[in-house]
């Protein structure tokens, strides 16, 4: 909760009848409603690294099951596939689309470890882009089935995908094997009839090169990019405008926040949608030992039309730090990035549970 630019977190409590959900860096995560316009969802989590460095191939289905002023409970349900299951990954994305009255979830991107059998001992846990296959998933019978699309040459880490209805776009993103960012913008199109699904994919010209960025919803039909990476040493410090509209993307530079200088500064940044607009953005701990004065967690405001004639984006400075030394903060490897997605379809205005 945010109230008078102050972050106050609750106490998350999981169900009796739960599985053991393990602490998981950099997995896909989505939202699963029962149709296109339900109020009612479930939390979907796939992959991402345990904290022995292990990656996941278990996907999760977590619901709220109650909550209160002062605390929340949600119940973990691990799922079992079956079919082409993907394999254990980190930094992909995963969405659900909606087609003919039918609903499936796609998975794309992400990497993995280099198999065994061409592991050597300098580079053991040395890792690779996963192959650019499209999952689908239908969590009613747990069948999983891959496509390979000509379009999807090179495999893709730390993108952002945005779903709507029986569309996804694919944007950004990090190749390890020619270590560039993607400017290529791809808009996968799902099929549901009776018979087989169907899956297209299609480039689309005014892509965005950035890796890790993150991407919040402003209305129902906008959105905003922020965050991420040019390159591994430089931040992206510009914003763009994402629009939706009768199956056509339109993306154009925004308005940039008034960055405060320690977020200026500082080499790496992370962060996460927070929902209704608002993105958390995050200094890590080794920053502060240069900057002592600056704080962990900003809180990025942004409007839309509907709010203001002209586009705004408000920095506000949140006062929760934390109570780690900053001597005994670890950094982030060059290599881990953050990977972040939205649904189209997942914007409520009258949602209280954000």
């Amino acid at each position: 909760d945010i109230k008078q630019n102050e972050l106050k977190m609750k106490p998350a409590l999981f169900s009796k009848d739960s599985c053991y959900l393990p602490p998981l860096r950099y997995p896909a995560l989505c939202t699963l409603r029962s149709d296109a316009r339900s109020d009612e969802y479930q939390y979907i989590i796939h992959g991402g690294k345990t904290p022995n460095n292990d990656l996941s191939d278990k996907i999760y289905f977590m619901s709220l099951v109650s909550k209160t002023s002062k605390k929340m409970t949600f119940q973990c349900i691990e799922k079992d596939l079956c079919g082409d299951v993907p394999e254990a990954r980190y930094g992909h994305t995963i969405n659900v689309v909606h087609s003919r009255g039918k609903s499936m979830s796609v998975l794309f991107g992400g990497r993995s470890y280099t198999p065994l059998a061409q592991r050597t001992t300098e580079k053991w846990n040395s890792v690779v882009d996963c192959l650019p296959s499209v999952f689908l998933i239908d969590f009613e019978f747990g069948c999983c089935t891959s496509y390979i699309l000509p379009e999807l040459q090179d495999g893709l880490s730390f993108h952002v995908s945005i779903a709507r209805d029986d569309t996804i776009y694919i944007l950004g993103g990090h190749s390890l094997q020619n270590n560039t960012r993607s400017p290529n913008l791809y808009k996968l199109k799902i099929d549901l009839p009776l018979g087989s699904p169907s899956v297209t994919c299609t480039i689309l010209p005014g892509g965005v090169s950035v890796s890790s960025a993150i991407v919040t919803q402003i209305s129902d039909t906008e959105f905003v990019l922020v965050g991420g990476y040019h390159s591994d040493n430089q931040k992206r410090l510009v914003c763009n405008s994402i629009v939706l509209e009768d199956s056509k993307i339109e993306i154009v530079e925004s308005a940039s926040p008034e960055w405060t200088p320690d977020i200026k500064h500082c080499r790496m940044w992370f962060g996460c949608d927070m929902g209704k607009g608002s993105v958390l953005l995050g200094i890590p701990g080794a920053s502060k030992q240069l900057i002592p004065d600056a704080n962990y967690f900003y809180i990025l405001k942004c409007k839309g039309a509907e709010e203001d004639k002209e586009e705004e984006l408000i920095t506000q400075i949140c006062s929760q730090t934390s109570s780690e030394d900053p001597g005994d903060s670890t950094p982030f490897e060059d290599s881990e990035e953050f990977c972040f997605s939205a649904e189209a379809n997942s914007f409520d205005i009258d949602d209280a549970d954000t």
